[in-house]
């Protein structure tokens, strides 16, 4: 009993002396030993944590400077794709007109070789042509001619003695 008269008769405001001393006294060896054994594992691995923070925003910053590095490289290459593009396309239409207009060279230099061989080959075909109607002509000459002096030249001696003359005049020319 006299012991819950000591707990009734605690007050936490009013502490006693010796309790007070006690107190201290584990108080004091609770916290040498908390840091000891606790306050150094905890602070170390406070540090650890406060190192591991550093080096992810560390990387993370790494990581945006390469991002960015890389878009500007992506960048400058899209750039000069695209200048290599033009530049292809250019040349490619470039070598099209060439292309183009040697072929319109090449047709119309054909076209004219053949209009050329055309007006050669009718040239040729009129002047045979012609040709042939000058010796028909000729023909139907001396036929007409040979028929008119057997009429006529029947067989006088004046008769063959003109006809003699006029042999003797064509050999003349």
């Amino acid at each position: 009993m006299t012991d819950l008269l000591f707990l009734a008769d605690f007050s936490v405001i009013r502490p006693e002396p010796g309790l007070f001393v006690w107190t201290v006294l584990i108080f004091s060896v609770f916290w040498w030993l908390m840091s000891k054994f606790a306050f150094k594992p905890i602070q170390a691995a406070l540090k650890e944590r406060d190192n591991d923070i550093q080096n992810s925003l560390d990387e993370a910053k790494r990581a945006r400077e390469e991002m960015a590095n890389l878009k500007s490289e992506n960048e400058a290459l899209l750039a000069q794709a695209s200048e290599e593009r033009a530049k292809i396309l250019k040349e490619a239409k470039a070598a099209k007109d060439t292309i183009i207009a040697e072929a319109k060279e090449r047709a119309k230099a054909d076209a004219q070789k053949i209009v050329m061989n055309a007006k050669n080959e009718i040239e040729n075909l009129r002047m045979a042509a012609v040709v042939d109607l000058k010796n028909q002509v000729g023909n139907i000459s001396i036929e007409i001619a040979e028929k008119i002096l057997r009429k006529e030249l029947g067989g006088s001696a004046e008769q063959e003695g003109f006809v003699k003359s006029l042999v003797d005049e064509i050999k003349l020319n």
